[in-house]
């Protein structure tokens, strides 16, 4: 099952140099866009709950670049467990037992240039002006093999 997972900066740092993601049940997103619905669209909605999830991540880390982080992963059906739909195509899961490095299929990650509006977004996560800020970017593409250089970017 492909699931969007929320992140930050250092979150990714720390998961390059474990190998691993870890946590006992990870929140996590993925599309489910049910009978005659659009599954790019579900899952482009799904990478976005992570990133508006991810805002609350960075709110908690005064200190983590001003970067919403969204980790794309494939992962066996049997580790994540389903919890109630997020919205419209969208379900919000768990994924137990972490998240292996070789599970990662990209990242999705604000453009430095984001960093202001982010920090405004990340003080009041969930809020209209949050949603109104966060609204003005999109999230870059990165390939797996392009994260640590994103990493050592920031440092």
């Amino acid at each position: 099952m492909y699931v969007f997972l929320p992140s930050t900066v250092p979150a990714l740092a720390a998961l390059l140099d474990a190998g691993r993601l870890e946590g006992e049940a990870l929140t996590a997103f993925t599309a489910e866009p049910g009978p005659g619905g659009d599954p790019e669209e579900a899952e482009y909605d799904a990478m976005y709950a992570a990133a508006d999830a991810s805002l609350g991540l960075l709110a908690q880390e005064p200190e983590a670049p001003r970067r919403r982080v969204v980790l794309a992963a494939e992962m066996p059906d049997h580790v994540v467990e389903h919890g109630a739909r997020h919205a419209d195509g969208v379900a919000r899961v768990s994924v137990r037992g972490g998240v292996p490095y070789k599970k990662l299929r990209s990242a999705h990650v604000d453009d430095a240039a984001a960093a202001a509006d982010i920090a405004r977004a990340a003080a009041d996560p969930g809020s209209a002006t949050a949603d109104e800020v966060t609204a003005e970017h999109e999230l870059m593409w990165f390939a797996v093999q392009e994260l640590r250089f994103l990493v050592e970017e920031q440092a």
